[in-house]
């Protein structure tokens, strides 16, 4: 008999060290390139990172079974929006923030698994890309009224994608990019694959190609649909920015010095008016809570908004919280000189968890201070807001409402000629949400073609042309006013008179290529039992 054949003593333990590397290479890279998507999106200007961010997402799904996809698809979840949500925990600390990154990720995590079960299909990158859309479009509605933060389409403001969104509002601007991006994957892949092979699949070049080339091109088409002309005429506006004592949750115990704020910056406005320092405004916008006492209960209230009304000698529309038979609202309230209050908007996509408690008595249980910060929830408007001001017509769309497609497209088919987004960042101190929420209203001037202009009580407050451009703004945390003529526009772009219909379609497009490989998978087993 010959000697038994001797093992290298160093040959097991690299092979598994080597083995688990390649498990562990595919949850790394997931993880690392939804930090990367995140890195994209404001206040950074780093929009063009959200394509080697999808190009690496869709490397690490191909060929994965729909559970793997799942799974690194919820890693890129958590990669992305960990850090983007990060904001939610600063003054109520770690546990909402954590919940609701856990419950959010969980539709990317899906998102995740239907690419890795498309990703086969000729076409893939068209399939994947929708099926993102048809997660956003989910993650926009439930749970609790939706969530739609995140959206692709808020991370390229500054982005060569941007005039998209006057086609197709955000569900087109999004599905370009990350269309964009899995086509550089697949490009890269049939490079290596044709260099290994010494073959060229042409038509799935050619898709590949066409993947990356069409939203590029679309993109370029699209500039001709934004446009900064007056096409009912100017309008001079003042935005006017209060401040307040503090920032926190508890800046709303200091409720009169955030209004006293908010009177004293209109009053040295009118004082640089009359010195002929700045233009009299036409009207001028206050933002969201700049009067959280109730002016229609309090006579205090009412008379110094009224007087400040006098002072700059302009209409006033005033954030402030009011009561009517027993239930609390968001409101705006178009404050005239000489009439005093003569109209009101009601907001209508009230925030969870921060102006209602969804399962009061649950969360109660867990923890009685979370249900000490909302005592009494609001209740919904039911009606789009458009003030007539001094003949030009504003939409109102009160702060969250801004991420939410329908709430700004509803203002606009209903007459507004201009857009104000009455904001409240206060309670996030000077996190990135400020920067988030001003990158919405970007998009949205340039969806629907209007000017926005996003009064805020700390910061950052700003005016925002058609095209997207900020004109001005304001710092964080101080005092300040905006003035500036601004241009009134009536005609409709693609995307306000199409409204859901690209997302619908989109959301057919992910549902024909799931079904579509589904079916495919299962022929595929059959015959292989044969």
């Amino acid at each position: 008999m010959g000697e038994p054949e001797q093992l290298d003593p160093q040959s097991g333990p690299p092979s598994r060290v080597a083995g688990l590397a390649r498990r562990l290479l595919p949850a790394a890279a997931a993880a690392l390139s939804g930090v990367l998507l995140y890195v994209s999106f404001p206040p950074r200007v780093l929009w063009w990172l959200a394509l080697p961010a999808f190009a690496v997402f869709g490397w690490v799904l191909r060929g994965r079974t729909w559970k793997a996809g799942f799974g690194l698809g919820y890693l890129f979840g958590l990669g992305f929006l960990l850090p983007l949500l990060v904001w939610t925990g600063v003054e109520v600390g770690p546990g909402p923030w954590l919940a609701l990154v856990v419950i959010e990720a969980v539709f990317v995590g899906l998102v995740g698994a239907g690419v890795a079960v498309v990703s086969r299909l000729p076409g893939a990158p068209v399939w994947a890309a929708a099926l993102w859309i048809a997660g956003e479009a989910a993650r926009a509605r439930a749970p609790f009224g939706g969530f739609p933060w995140g959206k692709i389409a808020f991370g390229q403001a500054d982005g060569v994608f941007l005039p998209l969104a006057a086609l197709g509002g955000t569900p087109v601007l999004g599905f370009a990019v990350v269309l964009c991006g899995f086509g550089l994957y697949e490009i890269v892949r049939l490079v290596v694959e044709a260099r290994r092979t010494h073959v060229v699949r042409r038509a799935a070049a050619s898709v590949a190609l066409l993947s990356v080339a069409v939203p590029v091109v679309g993109a370029l088409g699209a500039r001709s649909l934004v446009s900064d002309a007056a096409e009912d005429g100017t309008a001079t506006v003042a935005v006017v920015q209060g401040n307040v004592p503090r920032a926190g949750l508890d800046f709303n115990s200091q409720r009169r010095a955030v209004l006293d704020y908010h009177v004293r910056e209109t009053e040295r406005l009118a004082a640089e008016v009359r010195a002929g320092k700045v233009a009299q405004p036409d009207f001028v916008l206050w933002p969201e809570n700049s009067s959280d006492i109730d002016p229609f209960s309090n006579p205090d209230a009412y008379a110094v908004i009224d007087g400040a009304a006098k002072a700059i000698g302009a209409p006033i529309s005033v954030g402030g919280v009011v009561e009517k038979k027993g239930k609390l609202y968001n409101e705006q309230i178009l404050w005239d000189p000489q009439k005093g209050p003569t109209d009101t908007y009601d907001k209508r996509q009230i925030q969870p968890f921060g102006e209602y408690l969804p399962l009061r008595s649950m969360i109660g249980a867990i923890n009685s201070e979370w249900t000490s910060m909302v005592r009494q929830d609001f209740s919904r408007g039911s009606k789009p807001g458009v003030f007539t001001m001094d003949g030009a017509k504003v939409g109102l769309v009160t702060c969250y409402e801004a991420a939410f497609d329908w709430a700004v497209r509803s203002e606009v088919t209903d007459g507004a000629q201009m857009i104000s987004v009455p904001s409240n960042n206060a309670t996030f101190d000077r996190s990135e949400m400020t920067y988030q929420q001003l990158a919405m209203s970007r998009i949205r001037a340039v969806e629907h073609s209007r000017t926005v202009t996003v009064p805020v009580t700390s910061g950052v407050s700003a005016m925002i042309m058609p095209d997207g451009e900020i004109t001005q703004k304001t710092g964080m945390f101080v005092a300040d006013s905006l003035v500036q003529k601004v241009p009134l526009r009536s005609s409709e772009t693609p995307a306000t008179r199409l409204g859901v219909l690209p997302e619908v379609l989109l959301v057919l497009v992910a549902a024909g290529g799931l079904g579509w490989a589904v079916v495919t998978g299962v022929r595929q087993r059959r015959a292989g039992g044969v």
